[in-house]
């Protein structure tokens, strides 16, 4: 799936969306990918000197990965992030760097549902959590 692609699935848009790409396998484990280009608004001020991807945003590239897995729930619906666990930060990723992620559903309860997320650079993982998302009818959402 390409980036167009992921459009018609998530909500996110640039600059907050990323993903590049994704496949799903048969045993439902998605395989994404993300490029940092290097100018991504993130980095500019973390740190001027060192650009170094916020966790908080590996923890984001993961679980938009993580949601096209649920797909088809997300059918007029958004995904919430209701809760996140066992994150573990172990390698900086830079400008430049192309992130993996894996990600796989663990349980669901409804329309709850938790993932496990790895990501990796150059096959060296860089985060990983379990990831809990709740996912909101659109017309319960106030705009």
């Amino acid at each position: 799936m390409n980036k167009e692609e992921i459009k018609k699935i998530l909500p996110h848009r640039e600059p907050m969306l990323l993903v590049d790409e994704i496949e799903i396998d048969d045993q439902k484990v998605a395989h994404a990918k993300y490029k940092v280009k290097g100018d991504e608004f993130f980095l500019q001020g973390h740190f001027p000197d060192y650009p170094v991807v916020p966790g908080v945003i590996l923890c984001e590239i993961m679980a938009q990965s993580s949601c096209i897995i649920i797909q088809e729930a997300l059918i007029g619906r958004t995904p919430f992030y209701a809760g996140i666990d066992k994150v573990k930060f172990k390698k900086q990723v830079r400008p430049h760097d192309v992130v993996e992620v894996k990600a796989r559903i663990i349980n669901q309860r409804g329309l709850v549902f938790f993932v496990e997320g790895v990501a990796t650079v150059d096959n060296e993982i860089c985060a990983k959590a379990e990831m809990i998302f709740a996912l909101v009818d659109n017309d319960k959402i106030e705009k």
